[in-house]
């Protein structure tokens, strides 16, 4: 029979109780799960590393349940016996009780009276709505849910993690305990042990100290006992953050020798926390190192330090340069830091800044990657709308190239960018307002002994306008418009540089732009495919020419003409050029789309009608290997095929136009079956790199391939490998051997990089890096390097990501 639980006297008792029952299945599992992941709310920096099991959202029980009170509670059983003579009522015999989605089997199920208990046995079962299975051979409750005990628990929760315990107890209505009891993420079949799980004679949750603790606790792969602590003790799930010791790091290193790392929390706030990491190294003393975080009501920020007082004794360079690591005797460290924050739901501020004391400090101690190039620091003002977008950002840039030194700095201060699409046509087209104003000095260029200075300050504002037609037979015409204002003042001193010797000079420039693109679709639908053939035409027409021979160029250099920008109107990729003169570009695009395959090729070429050429050589001395420096332009070229889905290829070419020889090329093929799967990318391509030498150009020509072989379900093999064709040398290289299935990830890996800056104790480096990780546990690094960046050679490290 099924009723509705109000058929049983003393409803709202009853109803609380077996309701109750529910819930103490449940708290009892997650205080058993919460263990092995002691600190997981509280890594804080600590957590570099990034797991390889997805996160499961709200844990692995789910998010905790909200019981609606006012649903009814249903009861289903063969019996329901009343005995008054014992004070008991009895449901027996399939007993099933539904509420709030969630559903009790057992064979019996007693409410004493007398005893003020409740009591549930036989083939005891929860089936929780977000799909925890919990199970127990006999579960006694007092009625006031304050002590119970559970025999033979045994828990499979949504994510198919699985917890027993022979005997839960509960007592002083705050304290759990449970015994013999294990935990493991892992599947076993039959009477086979899981890969691992965690086992401990006592578990004791204390629900008042908000901590769970550890009595003879085991780690055990494949039933085999591996490792073992006697006690240890965490906080509860309830408890986010908790002053404590965190997992600590230790290794060995060529430069740095034997170090250990123990960090120690500070939960001072719920709004703010501090984690000091002191690092002991044998070869170069104590590295002193702390975290502070802190989150506000609009926003958040951290703050890093490192120091370290330095005996340049111990450093490599001291034998090979000897006044260079004499520099770096005494105190040396860095300052980091990081910020965002909202001013209201369009605006936001923010910052991004390293401080540090010599540009080497931070990637000899490991705390960057040693292919690192630039430092940028910057401080941002960002608003976005439905139609605009405002930015404004100062940074500081400083070089950590072999040829850069301390003094190798640049600032922006600031540089704004304002953006806005009108609502209404305008014309019946789209109008768009564009703004960029710059402020900007330099020091990094030495004439003999003297640093000078580079200044410059810009606004540019433009408008563009256009439109689109389509006439009765396909033709698309799309004509635009666009005028351009700019202001300059520039002070540039560097007798060294014959182009901007001893400029000092304010002036104002303008550019109007009008013209329109062309296109006729040709569209042929054979059988399940199609076929477009689109001949497209554009032209152009600025002023003739504008000021800006002989001017600094600070953002507009870095200039690659391919079929992704033949038909802009200006092809330059900053405000600092500006093309000039009339031009006309074509080109024909095909595109086929079959039922498998899709391919999309364009070719094309420009072509300088009239006035000046901005892309020839002359006096702005731009690279004359842009392709663009002629009145009749490269061909470009590009390629997006993919004739099924095991193969594809991107490709990106620029020919000579008068020999067809290749000028650039950008070649990516990617391929998958099966097992397999590998990606190649060639590139090559021609550098001015001397603008004050003629023909002084170098050619650059690099492969890099990868490739991933599944060995089986869990087992894959992968490779890279990065190759400079032009030097013949091998750049970087790795091969990973690497395991993962529900539970547990292993990984070995070696790779080999060739960077060398002697002056920074930077050399060529070989690295072995072993991972493995326990789902719900954590991972842990070895590898032979400090941390995650490339470090000396023969170095050892083990790093612990909770």
């Amino acid at each position: 029979m099924r009723l509705p639980f109000p058929t049983i006297p003393d409803v709202s008792r009853r109803a609380r109780l077996l309701t109750q029952l529910t819930s103490a299945l449940v708290l009892m599992g997650v205080a058993l799960l919460a263990g092995p992941d002691p600190a997981a709310a509280q890594t804080g920096p600590m957590g570099r590393g990034v797991s390889a099991f997805p996160e499961t959202p709200g844990g692995i029980f789910g998010k905790p349940q909200k019981l609606d009170k006012t649903l009814p509670l249903y009861l289903q059983g063969d019996e329901l016996i009343y005995d008054n003579a014992g004070n008991r009522v009895i449901a027996r015999g399939n007993v099933e009780i539904y509420y709030n989605k969630n559903v009790l089997t057992a064979d019996q199920v007693i409410y004493d009276r007398s005893a003020n208990t409740l009591s549930a046995s036989g083939n005891v079962e929860l089936k929780e709505a977000n799909g925890n299975v919990i199970r127990a051979d006999n579960y006694t409750l007092t009625d006031d849910f304050r002590d119970g005990f559970v025999q033979s628990l045994s828990v499979v929760t949504r994510d198919d993690s699985r917890i027993t315990a022979e005997r839960g107890e509960r007592r002083e209505g705050n304290v759990t305990e449970f015994s013999e009891a294990t935990f493991t993420p892992c599947k076993s079949e039959g009477n086979v042990p899981p890969l691992w799980c965690i086992g401990a004679k006592r578990i004791i949750h204390d629900q008042s100290a908000a901590t769970i603790s550890y009595q003879d606790a085991e780690l055990k792969l494949y039933g085999v006992t591996v490792g073992y602590l006697p006690y240890f003790e965490h906080p509860d799930p309830s408890v986010k953050r908790k002053s404590g010791f965190l997992a600590p790091s230790y290794g060995n290193s060529n430069d740095l020798g034997i170090f250990f790392e123990l960090p120690y929390y500070f939960a001072l706030s719920p709004h703010y926390d501090f984690t000091f990491r002191p690092r002991y190294m044998s070869e170069q003393g104590v590295l002193w190192q702390g975290d502070w975080r802190q989150k506000l009501a609009t926003g958040e920020y951290t703050v890093s330090f490192a120091a370290i007082d330095q005996d340049w004794t111990d450093l490599p360079s001291a034998s090979t340069n000897p006044a260079n690591a004499r520099n770096l005797d005494g105190w040396r460290g860095s300052l980091e830091t990081h910020g965002r924050f909202s001013l209201s739901s369009w605006w936001s501020y923010g910052w991004n800044a390293i401080i540090e004391s010599d540009d080497s400090f931070r990637r000899f101690y490991k705390l960057d990657s040693v292919l690192l190039t630039d430092r940028v620091n910057d401080v941002f003002l960002v608003g976005q709308g439905d139609r605009s977008y405002f930015s404004a950002r100062m940074y500081h840039f400083g070089g950590l190239l072999v040829e850069d030194n301390d003094e190798t700095e640049s600032y922006v201060h600031p540089v704004i960018d304002h953006n806005y699409v009108f609502k209404d046509p305008v014309l019946g087209g789209e109008l768009r307002w564009k703004t960029n104003a710059l402020s900007f000095s330099r020091s990094d260029v030495r004439s003999g002994s003297d640093l000078l200075s580079q200044d410059m300050n810009r606004v540019v504002t433009e408008v563009k306008w256009r439109r689109r037609f389509t006439d009765a037979v396909g033709i698309t015409y799309t004509p635009f418009g666009e005028l351009r204002g700019d202001i300059y003042q520039i002070n540039y001193e560097d007798p060294n540089d014959p182009l901007t010797a001893n400029l000092d000079d304010s002036f104002l420039r303008g550019l109007a732009t009008g013209g329109a693109t062309v296109s006729y679709p040709w569209v042929a639908n054979v059988g399940a495919t199609s076929h477009v053939i689109e001949p497209i035409g554009q032209v152009v027409a600025h002023n003739s020419s504008v000021q800006q021979d002989d001017l600094p160029n600070e953002d507009a250099q870095s200039l690659i003409f391919d079929d992704t920008n033949l038909f802009e109107t200006s092809k330059f990729s900053g405000y600092d050029r500006l093309e000039t003169g009339v031009r006309a570009n074509v080109g024909v695009q095909y595109t086929f789309q079959g039922p498998v395959g899709y391919a999309r090729i364009l070719a094309g070429q420009s072509f300088h009608l009239s006035g000046e050429n901005a892309y020839d050589e002359g006096s702005n001395r731009f690279n004359p290997r842009s392709g663009l420096d002629t009145d009749e332009s490269d061909y470009v070229l590009g390629a997006y095929i993919a004739p099924t889905d095991v193969f594809r290829v991107i490709s990106q070419s620029r020919f000579d136009e008068d020999d067809l020889s290749l000028r650039r090329e950008d070649l990516t093929a990617l391929f998958t079956y099966g097992p397999l799967s590998a990606a190649a990318t060639y590139t090559y391509g021609q550098v001015y790199s001397d603008i004050y030498a003629s023909n002084a150009y170098e050619k650059q020509e690099e492969i890099l391939g990868s490739a991933t072989l599944r060995l089986t379900d869990r087992w894959t093999l992968s490779g890279s490998i990065r190759y400079d064709l032009d030097e013949d040398r091998v750049l970087t290289d790795s091969i990973q051997l690497a395991y993962l299935d529900e539970c547990f990830m292993l990984s070995a890996t070696y790779s080999e990089t060739f960077i060398e800056d002697a002056s920074r104790d930077i050399e060529p480096d070989q690295v072995v890096m072993f991972r493995l990780e326990f789902k719900h546990l954590g991972g842990f690094n070895y590898q032979t390097n400090v941390v995650d960046f490339l470090g000396g050679e023969d170095s050892t490290a083990v790093r612990t990501n909770p």
